[in-house]
């Protein structure tokens, strides 16, 4: 019994041996031609006039409900979308000009910004979101969807948004809302 399944075992190692050197040696090529380079919205240059602007619409808090309502500002053109998205988060950091509040502390800057090709933004804040940051689910909520919302809503590369403080991830800013994934913009939470 034992030179029988000996037997068997050897011819099925020969017969894998056999099946795996003409799946290698007989397959079909296939060319791969490399993709042209795309890319990536840091480096595509936006055309435009010297001393041209751009109008954005940011978001922000009001005192008579729990929307975000919308405030247009002039920001430069012809830059880089990246550039144009840091100086949109910096134009929101400064708050509102029509009398809506910042759902920012005031010492909160923003230290860096970056977009992938697959369309999220790292946006990058000063630990001061975290150590002034007003308590409550409802507040974490308006400042995350203030930053989303207000980029994903004015610049078509950009599809989600990562919140990071301090260069590195955080739990939440208030711990209610978790950092760990990005996010993907939320318009049911500006006014009509």
């Amino acid at each position: 019994m034992d030179r029988k399944r000996l037997a068997i075992l050897g011819f099925l190692f020969v017969f894998l041996v056999v099946l795996v050197f003409i799946f290698f040696k007989t397959g079909v090529r296939e060319k791969i031609k490399p993709s042209p380079l795309v890319p990536t919205p840091e480096s595509m240059e936006l055309p435009a006039k010297p001393g041209a602007k751009i109008e954005v619409v940011l978001f922000f808090l009001s005192e008579k409900d729990t929307y975000l309502h919308s405030e247009k500002r002039e920001i430069d053109a012809g830059v880089s979308v990246v550039r144009q998205a840091k100086q949109a988060v910096e134009e929101l950091l400064k708050g509102s000009q029509l009398g809506y509040i910042s759902p920012f502390p005031p010492e909160t800057k923003l230290r860096e910004l970056h977009v992938t090709r697959g369309g999220v933004a790292y946006v990058d804040f000063s630990k001061d979101i975290v150590e002034e940051h007003l308590s409550g689910s409802s507040a974490e909520i308006s400042t995350i969807y203030s930053v989303v919302n207000s980029l994903a809503y004015n610049f078509d590369s950009i599809k989600r948004v990562f919140i990071l403080i301090e260069g590195r991830e955080k739990e939440t800013l208030g711990g209610h809302i978790s950092l760990s994934k990005p996010f993907l913009p939320l318009y049911d939470l500006i006014a009509k």
